[in-house]
Order: C-alpha cells, then sequence, then structure tokens
C-alpha cells in the first residue's frame, strides 16, 4: 500500500512537467500511470491513516557503479550521507561494472521495498527489466549523473555534461592561443571514456566541436589520425585501458621524436593512464598539456608536480543535495521544476530539451555547473571544505 501511496504522489508532482517527464510519450506507461494514480485516490484516507506523513521518512535505494573509480565512491558516500541526515533508511550497492549485477542490486531494492530509487548506470541501456519493474512498483526513479535509457526514469540529475567537455577543449584553446597560431602546427591525441556510459559522447563532442575548426584548419594535428570516438573510447573508463593505448600511440607514431603538444582526455582515470604512458614511453623532452575531469588525489598530484595540466571538478557533494532535494519533493508530491533550484543552494539550470530517455522523449534534467581547476586554483577545492592540502602542497579529499 505505501507504492500506491508513492504513485499518488508521483502522479501530483509529474503534472508539473507533464510536457517533459521522461514516461510522457509512452501511451502505455500512461494508463499504468493513471490506473496506479485512481488505485491511490481511492485508499488514500486510509493509507494516510496507516503511515502518517513525516518529513525525511521513507527508504532509498542508491546504486552505484563501480568502488574502482574515486569519484563513484565519493558519489556513494556523499548521497548515502545526505539522506541519512535527513531521517531516511538508505541501501547503498555498488556493483563492480557489472551491468547485470546492477540489475539484480535494484530488483533487490525494489523488493525490500524502496519509496525512491537514484542510479548511477554502468550501461544506459540495460537496467530495462530493473526500470520497468521499478515503474510497475510506482517508485520514481532519479538518474543519476549518467542517463538512463529508459522512460521510466522521472528525472535526470547531472552536471552539464556537455559543457565539461567545451572547457576542455576550451582550456587547450586558450593555453596554446590558437586564435593567434599563424602557420604554428601543434600535435594532439584525444581519449574519451566508455561507450556504455551516455556522458562519454557529451564529454567527447563538448571538446571536440571546440577544436575541430582547428583540426580542420591543420592548427591541431592528430599524428595517429584517431578522431572517432569508437577510435578514441576508453572501456570502463580504465586507467589500464587508456595506459595501453597511450603506448600503442607513442611508439607507433612518436618513437622517431614527433613532438606531441596535447593529449585531451576526458577524465581522470584515463589521464591517468595517458600521463603514466608519457613519462615512460614518450620520446620527447617537452611537457605535454593534459586534461582531466573529477579532481581525483592522483591526478591533484599530477598537477601539483606537471604531469596533469587541469581537471574539470564537479562538485559530487552539491550532486548529492540537488538529488536528495528532488527526491524529498517527488515523495511528498511537491512541484518538480525550476522553482526548486532556491533550495538547492547551488548553482543549478533545469533543463527540459536536452536530454532524451527514447526518441522525442525529452527528460527533465536539474544540471550543476563545472569548474575547471589548475595548479593555479588549487585553493579553490579547499575551499569547499572537501580537500585539504598539505604541507607539501598535495591534496586529500576529506
Amino acid at each position: 500500500m505505501k507504492k500506491k501511496l508513492v504513485a499518488a504522489l508521483m502522479a501530483g508532482c509529474m503534472a508539473a512537467t507533464m510536457f517533459a517527464g521522461c514516461g510522457s510519450s509512452a501511451p502505455k506507461e500512461e494508463a499504468k500511470s493513471e490506473a496506479k494514480s485512481e488505485a491511490a485516490e481511492e485508499e488514500k484516507t486510509e493509507e494516510a491513516a496507516e503511515t502518517p506523513a513525516a518529513e525525511g521518512s521513507g527508504k532509498v535505494g542508491i546504486a552505484m557503479p563501480t568502488q574502482s573509480l574515486e569519484r563513484w565512491n565519493r558519489d556513494g558516500a556523499y548521497l548515502d550521507e545526505q539522506f541519512k541526515n535527513a531521517g531516511y533508511e538508505t541501501i547503498l550497492t555498488y556493483s563492480d561494472n557489472k551491468a547485470e549485477q546492477q540489475v539484480n542490486d535494484i530488483q533487490n531494492m525494489i523488493a525490500e521495498g524502496v519509496d525512491v530509487l537514484i542510479v548511477a548506470a554502468i550501461d544506459g541501456e540495460a537496467l530495462n527489466t530493473a526500470m520497468n519493474e521499478a515503474s510497475e512498483a510506482g517508485i520514481p526513479v532519479i538518474s543519476y549523473d549518467r542517463l538512463i535509457l529508459n522512460d521510466a526514469v522521472s528525472y535526470y540529475v547531472s552536471f552539464d555534461n556537455y559543457t565539461v567537455g567545451t572547457l576542455q577543449g576550451q582550456f587547450v584553446v586558450d593555453a596554446l592561443d590558437l586564435e593567434n597560431a599563424g602557420d604554428a602546427v601543434y600535435n594532439i591525441e584525444l581519449t574519451t571514456g566508455d561507450p556504455a556510459d551516455n556522458n562519454a559522447g557529451y564529454f567527447f563532442n563538448g571538446a571536440y566541436d571546440v577544436i575541430k575548426p582547428y583540426i580542420e584548419k591543420g592548427t591541431l594535428n592528430v599524428v595517429s589520425g584517431q578522431t572517432d570516438f569508437a577510435s578514441v573510447a576508453t572501456e570502463q573508463w580504465s586507467t589500464d585501458v587508456a595506459l595501453e593505448r597511450a603506448q600503442n600511440i607513442l611508439g607507433s607514431y612518436y618513437a622517431d621524436g614527433t613532438q606531441l603538444d596535447v593529449w585531451l582526455c576526458s577524465n581522470d582515470s584515463t589521464a591517468l593512464g595517458v600521463a603514466q604512458a608519457i613519462e615512460s614511453d614518450y620520446a620527447g623532452k617537452n611537457t605535454v598539456l593534459i586534461t582531466g575531469q573529477d579532481g581525483d588525489e592522483a591526478n591533484l598530484k599530477n598537477i601539483v608536480d606537471g604531469k596533469q595540466t587541469m581537471t574539470v571538478y564537479k562538485n559530487v557533494s552539491n550532486e548529492a543535495i540537488v538529488t536528495l532535494k528532488l527526491a524529498q519533493a517527488l515523495l511528498e508530491g511537491k512541484e518538480c521544476d525550476a522553482s526548486l533550484i532556491e533550495e538547492f543552494g547551488v548553482e543549478c539550470a533545469y533543463d527540459t530539451e536536452s536530454y532524451e530517455t527514447s526518441a522525442g522523449n525529452k527528460c527533465p534534467s536539474f544540471l550543476l555547473v563545472p569548474s575547471v581547476i589548475t595548479k593555479d586554483n588549487l585553493q579553490d577545492l579547499v575551499d569547499t571544505g572537501l580537500y585539504t592540502m598539505g604541507s607539501d602542497g598535495y591534496l586529500s579529499a576529506n
């Protein structure tokens, strides 16, 4: 009966964004939703008597992809902490980058009676079984950081992923002063992330759209010729996979002393592999500009040591706060639109056009704003309260 109450609250909340809701274009799902809402209305009085509403009451399922990457440990910890501090019971799982295991983890959460699901997908196209079961049970789903391509998703919370890429691309443009490069030519290589991660395409496209005019002009030269997404992708964002590919490229195209100026990496785990390859296998003597994303401790150390040039930082603590406030609004039947942003206390945009869970089916999204971190502004991370700087200048995540 608790799930019927949640279905009724979802109906009230989703009405405010019906024009953009992730399930709004599927007639079959609308019929299910209407049936659940009617059933919930019939038992509303009885249900309220049995389970009186209380702020912060309920059970939250949090499904993270893996503990092998530092950032997902941070996301899981922040989410778990935020919800527990707000009075919710939580179930937190990590699925070892195995999509089948994540399906099972989510199914177990459904069986344990969670009231809302927060899912950072391993594979955005592999969770249909679990998502459909959540929809049938009347459980709202917040797609966290990575978009799940299923219309059972209620909302998407992430950073502006295309902007993450554009920040990386623009950093390259500015650092090399490509606007005033004249006849100079700079050699560049590209590495992006997991093809199963919907975000990887946004990161790559954002960066490539910025640097493409300079590649076409000849100011930037991809010596390996590898510029399409499939060629530069990195399975599971693996440091070892990125390392091996970088070593192969350096051995094949730069062993004769050809200078490499830039390696544009979509995130820190791949940047770590590229930096290792450059340190061990690059014949040149120049410092190679390397981009990244996430603010992982090892990469921040590399930035201090001059082995990585920048990282795009995404404050996942703020992402957890937005997710908490959205989940509370969903469960309390509040309007879930731009009006919620005032409650977040962090910079965020409400977007109903950029993301789709299926063709033509727009997913309302809350998108936070990333920032660029270099050696010159590491103090900005310390100022968040999430990092501490040691006497050696290295940062540690709190």
